[in-house]
């Protein structure tokens, strides 16, 4: 089981200004920084819930573009959300909200590349409402 994931971003500010929006609809927040006057390097931000950081972006270096990280949604309302949210962000498309059956019948997820060209997904497991969905 995975305790944290950190991803390295070309400018902090930048990433914040994202992640700060397409997460919010998912109820993931910063609830920890790091300064690199604190750490002698870089800084870090540590977003989560209750206080426990689980995902973490750092300006610790060149972009590692190319890694792919999936957030939990509890509906496919959230789905929906993040991804607006992370379109209006200055997201980039790589698939909107909708069904994915060739993973299972009830995957409904949203792609989008963050502005180091990482892919962030927001994915809802459950089965959707009567006409919910695409």
């Amino acid at each position: 089981m995975l305790d944290h994931i950190g991803l390295r971003v070309s400018s902090l500010a930048k990433a914040r200004a994202f992640y700060d929006a397409a997460l919010a609809p998912l109820g993931v927040g910063v609830v920890m920084q790091v300064t690199a006057e604190q750490t002698g390097g870089a800084a870090h931000l540590g977003y989560g819930e209750a206080q426990k950081p689980w995902f973490w972006i750092s300006d610790a270096g060149e972009p590692t573009g190319g890694v792919h990280v999936a957030f939990v949604a509890t509906s496919r309302a959230q789905v929906d959300a993040f991804y607006k949210a992370a379109m209006a962000a200055g997201g980039r498309d790589n698939g909107g909200p909708g069904l994915r059956p060739m993973y299972h019948p009830n995957y409904y997820g949203a792609f989008v590349y963050d502005p180091d060209g990482h892919n962030v997904e927001a994915v809802c497991h459950a089965p959707g409402e009567r006409g919910e969905g695409k």
